[in-house]
């Protein structure tokens, strides 16, 4: 008769349960489970900047008259929108227009001085340097009459462009000289968009990229503009550098000195987008399974950024791999899946819909 110890009658209790569970493993491995899943796509990891700006017209200027004089005349009124070269104001002229004219005068005199020793030159009557002497007069009374013409014209204040005027700091009697200002010009058919980026979007910000800017005091004229000019330079304070936009303001709804709130959307380098249910977490970090040839694969997957109930990741992945995103609790290394796709299914649960309503 066998005799059976207690040690012995433990034993093989023990060997009966391993055996158990090596079965139970086997039947499981061989069990094919159903999942849902999704095909991986790619996006660009977006960044985000948001920032004040300050704006300033595209041509902006502020006049002063070359010149001193009384002030004789005011053409224009403040918002006035005025055309290249017009006369905004003009001083007293009548000392200019009188050396002008003497100016001529002398350039007339010169001249028939000069062609009368011309003629007789060859007869040796006239020495060459008086003739040298004649012709020079003749010159400098040229050069003298367009200094008289260029002092007549700076008594003249014309727009430099076209332009919306500002407020007049002058008036017809008025004393004014080099250091008074007149008024100023802004051309608003366009607006530069200042403001400041972290430097570490240094390299990653470039010119052409699109911008979004809106006043602080309205949404409704929300306007889109382009990244023209990037700083060279990081401030050593702020630790940012200046970037502009230039912005389309023909509808002449924003004003030059406005500040807006800038936005501005980053695109970065392209990785795989899924479903923040696809992804799990172990020991060893995040990773996701991917069904391939019909079984499930285990692939680790670091995240790289959320979007809108998405996650872009780091993982070995291609363009349509298929991710396992319902039925992940089941999975293990090396599984029989039976998949369906999600956008199949969301189709079928259309047409259920459909037919229900019918």
């Amino acid at each position: 008769m066998l005799k059976i110890t207690g040690i012995t009658l433990v034993c093989l209790i023990l060997l009966g349960a391993c055996a158990e569970k090596t079965d139970n493993r086997q039947a499981a491995g061989e069990k094919t489970v159903t999942v849902l899943v999704e095909a991986v796509r790619f996006s660009n990891e977006q960044t985000r900047i948001e920032a004040v700006g300050t704006s300033r017209a595209m041509q902006s200027v502020t006049l002063n008259p070359v010149t001193s004089g009384e002030v004789v005349a005011v053409n224009f009124e403040p918002g006035q929108k005025i055309e290249s070269g017009a006369i905004l104001a003009q001083l007293d002229e009548r000392n200019e227009q009188l050396a002008l004219e003497l100016a001529r005068i002398r350039v007339e005199d010169a001249k028939k001085l000069y062609d009368r020793y011309q003629k007789t030159a060859g007869s040796g009557a006239i020495l060459p340097t008086v003739l040298d002497a004649a012709k020079t007069a003749y010159q400098t009374a040229e050069v003298e009459y367009k200094q008289a013409r260029i002092a007549l014209d700076d008594r003249i204040i014309r727009a430099p462009f076209t332009g919306y005027v500002g407020i007049a700091e002058i008036h017809p009697g008025d004393r004014v000289d080099p250091g008074t200002i007149i008024t100023t010009i802004d051309n608003r058919d366009g607006l530069l968009i200042s403001f400041e980026v972290p430097e570490i979007m240094v390299g990653t910000l470039s010119v052409g990229d699109r911008v979004a800017i809106s006043p602080w005091n309205s949404q409704d004229t929300a306007a889109q503009g382009d990244v023209v000019d990037i700083g060279s330079r990081i401030d050593p304070l702020t630790r940012t550098f200046t970037t502009r936009a230039e912005v389309d303001n023909k509808s002449d709804m924003l004003r030059p000195g406005m500040s807006f709130r800038v936005s501005l959307d980053i695109k970065g380098k392209n990785y795989p987008v899924l479903p923040e249910i696809a992804v799990q977490w172990g020991a060893d970090g995040s990773y996701i399974w991917v069904v391939s040839s019909g079984q499930a694969h285990r692939v680790s997957a670091s995240i790289i950024q959320r979007q809108q109930g998405k996650v872009l990741v780091n993982a070995a992945l291609v363009e349509g791999d298929l991710v396992v995103v319902e039925g992940v609790q089941r999975m293990y290394e090396g599984v029989k899946v039976k998949h369906t796709r999600r956008e199949d299914s969301q189709e079928q649960k259309m047409d259920r819909t459909v037919k229900i309503e019918s």
